[in-house]
């Protein structure tokens, strides 16, 4: 089970608090012979006539990468930015890719920091919005570790922004010399939160998110609350979608913290400006990250597709990819939450009383219980038959049957769906952040 350690202050500045995720990787493939060679070289028969000959490939790779949080990131004296994977420091160019909006607001500390370090970086801005997950952007990034002459293994690729750039340089870094390590640092609340912890990369394609992706966890990846400070609310909010799911899937504590103290995180930004939320939030981030860890780390390539961290997840990608650029991933993610938590009800697995929490809690966070198209019953059976075909036949959906607990179901039916449906019309807020004043 993945821990969350605390490690003394490096220099005065960076904290670190590794999450391994070990597994080993097995690969099958078509070299122990089972066709047994006779003395001299003859082969025995093997039964059939013209001879069968076959090897079997058995081997592992054994995985780990870290999530560090630190402070004062951009701090030249902090090295946390330098340190590569394993240890030590690169001589050669480093190629640095920037969320757009991260240019703008850090792009000059992000320069004084390497030049002040005196590392020789070349620079690379894309857009941050979920319609720049696009295998043109992936393309992009690859021209560019062709000019900067990125080698295999030792300057490996920076990636500052939120989860869609991330996303973006780590498919680019996985097909790159098929595959090279690379470096995230996570700028947004839902990067933090859930993608520092993820092994998967993914672009959008046809109309369908991450229909093309790689599973490739880069070693390293560096996390900073500071950047929280600049964060819209709108994309708090978001983040705040996949803590909700965390705090419903697994921990009645976090949940109790978000009924709590929720709100209050959103409107400061995750920052302690009166020194009373800043234990707060590092507790909800940190309780966020080793929840998903624990989830993640047995069955980090996804070969069981029983996964409670798929709360949330059945219904809204088809959703989310219709409502662009609407909907953000995260408030998608609560959509299904609560969608999911109404079949729940109706099951009698789940008392009526938690979802009455359950949808005060997403209020409070100014999130949207519903939404016309979580009203539309075709489109919501549309959503789960492509579903069912991403987790090869089954629906294994997860489905609450308390705060903190779930089961799983193979056999919703339309009517279910559809009668759900009818339940989230009943929770139409035209103004999330009125309503939950």
């Amino acid at each position: 089970m993945a821990q969350q350690q605390n490690e003394p202050e490096t220099g005065g500045r960076a904290i670190t608090r590794p999450i391994p995720a070990p597994e080993a990787r097995r690969h099958r493939a078509v070299v122990t012979p089972r066709v047994a060679r006779a003395k001299n070289g003859v082969r025995p028969k093997t039964g059939h006539a013209s001879g069968t000959s076959r090897w079997t490939i058995r081997t592992q790779l054994p995985v780990s990468y870290e999530i560090v949080e630190t402070q004062g990131l951009l701090d030249p004296a902090n090295p946390e930015l330098l340190t590569l994977p394993g240890g030590g420091r690169s001589t050669a160019t480093r190629l640095v890719v920037l969320d757009h909006s991260i240019d703008e607001l850090y792009g000059d500390r992000v320069r004084a920091y390497f030049d002040a370090n005196s590392v020789p970086v070349e620079y690379l801005t894309l857009p941050g919005l979920e319609e720049s997950k696009s295998i043109e952007n992936v393309l992009k990034i690859v021209s560019r570790l062709n000019d900067v002459g990125t080698n295999r293994l030792s300057s490996p690729p920076i990636a500052i922004g939120g989860g869609v750039l991330t996303d973006v340089v780590g498919l680019a870094a996985s097909l790159y010399r098929r595959g090279i390590p690379y470096v995230r640092v996570t700028t947004t609340l839902l990067a933090q939160v859930d993608v520092s912890v993820a092994a998967k990369t993914g672009i959008n394609y046809e109309g369908y998110r991450n229909r093309l992706g790689t599973y490739s966890p880069p070693p390293r990846t560096l996390i900073d609350r500071m950047f929280l400070a600049t964060v819209p609310r709108h994309q708090l909010r978001n983040g705040m979608g996949e803590i909700l799911k965390m705090a419903l899937i697994k921990d009645p504590r976090l949940f109790a913290l978000l009924e709590r103290h929720g709100a209050d995180l959103i409107e400061t930004r995750f920052q302690d400006p009166d020194g009373t939320l800043g234990a707060v939030a590092s507790e909800v981030i940190g309780r966020a990250i080793a929840g998903m860890a624990e989830e993640l780390e047995p069955n980090l390539w996804e070969k069981n597709l029983r996964r409670s961290v798929d709360y949330g997840h059945s219904f809204s990608p088809l959703v989310e990819m219709r409502a662009l650029p609407e909907l953000l991933h995260g408030e998608a993610v609560t959509l299904d939450c609560v969608f999911s938590a109404v079949l729940a009800v109706r099951r009698g697995l789940l008392d009526p009383a938690d979802l009455d929490r359950i949808v005060a809690v997403t209020r409070r966070l100014t999130l949207r219980p519903s939404h016309p198209l979580f009203c539309d019953a075709d489109l919501l059976r549309e959503a789960l038959a492509d579903t069912v075909r991403h987790r090869d036949g089954q629906q294994n959906l997860p489905i609450l049957t308390g705060i903190g607990r779930v089961c799983f179901l193979n056999d919703v039916g339309d009517a279910e769906i559809a009668a759900a449906a009818a339940v989230m019309e009943t929770m139409l807020d035209t103004d999330p952040v009125s309503a939950a004043r």
